[in-house]
């Protein structure tokens, strides 16, 4: 059996949904590919025994998250810089439109881990439990860390709150 078997026809199945998560983690694109390439390169000397125990892709997540962890207690937090917005030239964004740009921009002022749980609860659809196991860490942080972030989002977006309170009713 060759040692890499599987691995290219998996980078090419589920690529773009892992550079989705890295962009949901990092909030950039260039450093989402980034995340995901030096990922891939840390599974892969690995891949033959990650391929025969049959989820590869949860560790290569868990791989991503405590990456991306790692990378911003290296460096910490920076801003980061934006073109200024043009004068209204063209038309009007949807209001949906917005609310994706503002919900984006709210989760980029997350910290790195409460981030990671949202998107890996309600982005990725995971369990507790499953996202506890990519963190590396116990169901109750993930609860803790989903609850700081909910709270902070809400505080952050509270034009999406009373949507959805108008939409409930």
């Amino acid at each position: 059996m060759d040692r890499y078997e599987g691995f290219r026809e998996f980078v090419l199945a589920r690529g773009p949904a892992l550079t989705r998560f890295a962009y949901l983690l990092t909030g950039d694109p260039g450093s989402a590919e980034e995340l995901v390439q030096s990922a891939l390169a840390t599974v892969v000397p690995r891949w033959r025994r990650l391929a025969a125990e049959g989820n590869p892709e949860a560790y290569l997540r868990r791989v991503m998250v405590n990456d991306r962890i790692s990378r911003w207690r290296r460096w910490g937090r920076r801003e980061v810089p934006v073109p200024d917005l043009p004068d209204a030239v063209g038309p009007d964004e949807s209001a949906r439109s917005v609310q994706r740009l503002d919900l984006a921009g709210a989760l980029a002022r997350l910290p790195v881990r409460q981030r990671a749980v949202i998107v890996l609860r309600f982005y990725e659809d995971l369990s507790e439990a499953d996202t506890a196991a990519v963190m590396g860490c116990a169901v109750g942080t993930v609860k803790s860390q989903t609850s700081a972030a909910l709270t902070r989002l809400r505080r952050l977006l509270p034009i999406l709150i009373d949507d959805a309170t108008e939409v409930a009713r």
